[in-house]
């Protein structure tokens, strides 16, 4: 028996790294899964997007840990595909409980940038990030209410999303004042949501072990950084956390064992925010 079973949650940016990992872990603990990924590249992003392969072998995943999963191409930039395949999703599995807003891109740049391709990384990264985090939470919420059994919105911030770093070009800036933004999404609906019993809570990942981070766009990005960066690393010894780390915090945020939980910053950073 798990401690979510009969629960279902829609992902975001479900294909492969955070996203995979935590639909995995809700499976395991019995949800099943609505989930949706772009499986298509964007220009001003220095590295690929999931694949529809990698999107199929999500769903393969979760079928192996006893779950089900409806999976399926859907852009978080365009509000109307995002609630089309929830709606679908939901007239499938019947009912919504758990919300995991996670797709995100990081268009670092690391050379002279025009500022054609500034605007275009930072208007990217601001429409995927977070206008695509309040695409989601807009077509779930009818759901999370009709339903009147409660529920969990989770967002994927960042420890960028808490403290001031990123560069000075349209990319990095683009991604902290998007984390930083999901924040107030989140310390608002969490508000606007309380009286329903539907909790909204934000998760602040260090750098984790996904193309998002281990890409060389990124690894370039950090290494002009003044003395290679320190002031990037985490006060514990570890380099990189795994999916599977920021998924145990996902879980008990969505669980019963956080039930009265809401407005939360959480980090997972190996003590970086505390640093700075």
């Amino acid at each position: 028996m798990g401690s979510l079973d009969g629960k279902v949650a829609f992902i975001t940016g479900v294909a492969r790294g955070q996203g995979r990992s935590h639909a995995v872990r809700l499976a395991a603990e019995g949800a099943d899964i609505i989930g949706i990924d772009i499986c298509a590249d964007i220009a001003s992003n220095g590295y690929p997007m999931a694949s529809l392969d990698e999107l199929d072998e999500t769903i393969a995943l979760v079928e192996a840990q006893g779950g089900k999963m409806l999976g399926s191409v859907a852009d978080v930039r365009d509000f109307h595909a995002v609630r089309a395949a929830l709606d679908a999703g939901v007239e499938h599995f019947g009912r919504l409980d758990i919300v995991l807003a996670n797709a995100g891109i990081a268009a670092m740049g690391f050379r002279p940038l025009t500022i054609d391709e500034e605007l275009e990384m930072w208007t990217d990264v601001v429409a995927v990030n977070l206008n695509g985090a309040f695409h989601t939470a807009k077509a779930a919420m009818p759901h999370l209410i009709a339903g009147e059994h409660g529920g969990s919105i989770v967002f994927t911030s960042s420890t960028a999303g808490l403290v001031g770093f990123g560069g000075m070009q349209g990319g990095g800036l683009g991604y902290a004042a998007s984390k930083h933004g999901i924040v107030g999404l989140m310390r608002t609906l969490s508000n606007a949501l309380a009286p329903h019993s539907i909790r909204v809570n934000t998760v602040h990942p260090t750098a984790v072990n996904t193309m998002m981070a281990t890409n060389p766009s990124m690894t370039a990005f950090l290494e002009a950084y003044p003395d290679g960066g320190p002031h990037l690393q985490n006060p514990m010894p570890v380099g990189l956390l795994e999916p599977e780390d920021i998924s145990a915090a996902v879980l008990y945020l969505v669980s019963d064992a956080a039930k009265y939980v809401t407005g939360v910053a959480f980090p997972v950073d190996a003590g970086f925010c505390n640093k700075l």
